[in-house]
């Protein structure tokens, strides 16, 4: 019987011992905002000197109660970020091709240019950052900051992004925008994933959601495929395009 009881005491000291390394092990602090954003922004700096630009086909599918439209584009992405797009087909209800479709080309094709990218990237200048939490996502540890823009602009989003724990760069952002995006559009919510193609993490999909007037809620979903990077050249010196759009 001694040696009985003396085996669970031991079995209880382990077991102890073992609940112990792991609730200090899942108990870590977890970094501050700061420390994640100057972290993101150091490594996308780095990034920045080795993207050189990319191609990738581009699938939109909007559907709402009584319409439905798609459009395949190929996007090119330049070395200074600056995009392009070529529409390869499209079908469907014609307004939403016009009045959506097109119009977020071209937005999207504003965004991009140099004067209007740095007014929208994911930086101090442009938001408050708060640490909400850290999660599992298929990519990997994430942690989930929430952001909330510094000034009221289409371009800018109200809600959190997940910053890979390994190599701090954005993988999903999810919210709405800072600002209604026109009078015939409200109430959008959007989920916006990311792919890792070689060591950047560009667009997956956007997935969204919206009231527009007259035709009511309405859905949009956005994939890339097809992702081919730019060769590197021998040179740098230019100004790269950023990740953190």
């Amino acid at each position: 019987m001694r040696v009985t009881i003396s085996n669970i005491f031991s079995t209880v000291a382990i077991v102890t011992s073992l609940v112990t390394i792991a609730s200090a092990q899942t108990s870590d602090p977890l970094p501050s905002a700061n420390d994640v954003v100057a972290q993101m922004l150091q490594r996308d700096t780095k990034r920045q000197s080795e993207l050189r630009g990319y191609t990738a086909i581009r699938r939109y599918v909007a559907v709402n109660k009584n319409r439905r439209a798609e459009m395949a584009v190929r996007v090119e992405c330049s070395l200074d970020g600056s995009k392009r797009f070529s529409i390869l087909s499209e079908e469907g209800s014609g307004s939403i091709r016009k009045h959506v479709f097109h119009k977020l080309l071209k937005e999207e094709r504003e965004a991009s240019l140099r004067g209007t990218r740095n007014s929208t990237r994911l930086t101090p200048d442009n938001y408050h950052f708060e640490m909400v939490g850290q999660e599992t996502l298929e990519s990997g540890p994430a942690y989930v900051l929430a952001v909330v823009p510094k000034n009221v602009n289409k371009y800018l989003i109200d809600g959190k992004i997940w910053v890979d724990a390994t190599d701090y760069s954005i993988v999903r952002i999810e919210g709405q925008p800072a600002r209604n995006p026109s009078f015939w559009v409200r109430n959008v919510h959007f989920l916006h994933t990311y792919q890792k193609v070689g060591q950047f993490w560009l667009a997956a999909s956007t997935d969204s959601t919206s009231d527009v007037r007259i035709f009511g809620l309405s859905e949009l979903t956005i994939d890339n495929s097809e992702y081919a990077l730019n060769p590197p050249k021998d040179h740098t010196g230019d100004t790269e395009a950023s990740l953190l759009q």
